[in-house]
């Protein structure tokens, strides 16, 4: 093989290996539901650039954050099988590489969303990213409420997108809030039962870790699955969405609680794929038809 050749292969890797630290699809989340609470909050006509413009600089503190998160988490990941080919516990990058590269995504994301969308988004923004690595990531090895607590910072990119929209963060910010903190426990109390293994190898404190047959962790996402069906009709109620997302609402929630049901009543991993791959869909089908019926204010 020629050394160009090498080279192009080397470089392709790396890219490829820096792409990987931002997780996509973690990225792909955040851009979603930064999109849909603009949409939301915004008065009158949708202002398009600007709204493109806030997602991106949104984007970017999240891939930041996910770069820095596979930073902190570079010793962990070696003990998951999950983890092990990430970019930093094999070896394709350095610890400093992934340092620099989360450092200037994050920095350049919050400058941005400053510049772009104001100081409220920009300061929800940062504390985004900051309450997720300096809270949720060392209370993953500390106790089973790091999930808790990590549903924090996951809720609120559509906060930024609402105050970007909007520059207030009114009732309407706040369901949204509420419907991504609730809509996480399923999803990741799903995701901790398929890895409970993994986990422990790792030290990580997830509820299915500790709670090892799986009463205490399918009880929480039978009740905030509960407590979801509850909360995503308040935008129909509260006259931010009207009828057709109002029944919409309640068939995609509903059918999300009938699916952990289905999963509890076996608590297999392959219920649990199941389970997550429902939460996958769940939250575009919701988020999307609350968008589709809008009522214009």
């Amino acid at each position: 093989m020629s050394t160009a050749r090498t080279t192009e292969i080397a470089l392709s890797t790396r890219a490829s290996a820096y792409v990987a630290l931002t997780k996509p699809d973690v990225s792909f989340l955040v851009l979603m539901t930064t999109a849909a609470g603009y949409y939301m909050g915004a008065r009158g006509p949708i202002a398009w650039l600007h709204m493109i413009q806030t997602i991106f600089a949104t984007m970017l503190i999240a891939a930041g954050t996910a770069a820095l998160n596979h930073y902190i988490e570079r010793d962990s990941d070696r003990y998951m099988r999950r983890t092990a080919s990430r970019p930093l516990p094999s070896g394709i990058l350095k610890p400093r590489s992934a340092l620099a590269f989360g450092v200037l995504l994050s920095i350049a994301g919050a400058v941005y969303l400053f510049l772009t969308a104001g100081i409220l988004a920009a300061g929800l923004g940062v504390a985004t990213c900051l309450s997720y690595l300096l809270a949720y990531t060392p209370l993953k090895k500390r106790t089973v409420w790091a999930t808790f607590i990590g549903a924090f910072p996951g809720a609120i990119p559509p906060m930024i997108g609402w105050a970007a929209a909007s520059g207030s963060l009114d009732r309407g910010a706040w369901l949204l809030f509420a419907i991504l903190f609730l809509w996480q426990f399923p999803h990741f109390h799903a995701i901790a039962w398929m890895y409970r293994e993994d986990y422990a190898r790792a030290g990580i404190l997830m509820l299915p870790v500790v709670d090892k047959e799986g009463k205490r962790t399918f009880r929480q996402i039978i009740l905030t699955a509960a407590a979801l069906v509850a909360v995503s009709l308040l935008p129909a109620l509260m006259g931010l969405a009207g009828v057709l997302y109002f029944f919409g609402a309640l068939v995609i929630s509903t059918a999300l609680v009938q699916v952990c049901l289905w999963a509890a009543s076996n608590k297999s991993n392959a219920r649990a794929k199941w389970l997550m791959h429902a939460t996958v869909l769940h939250i575009p089908l919701l988020l999307g038809l609350m968008v589709y019926d809008k009522i214009p204010r």
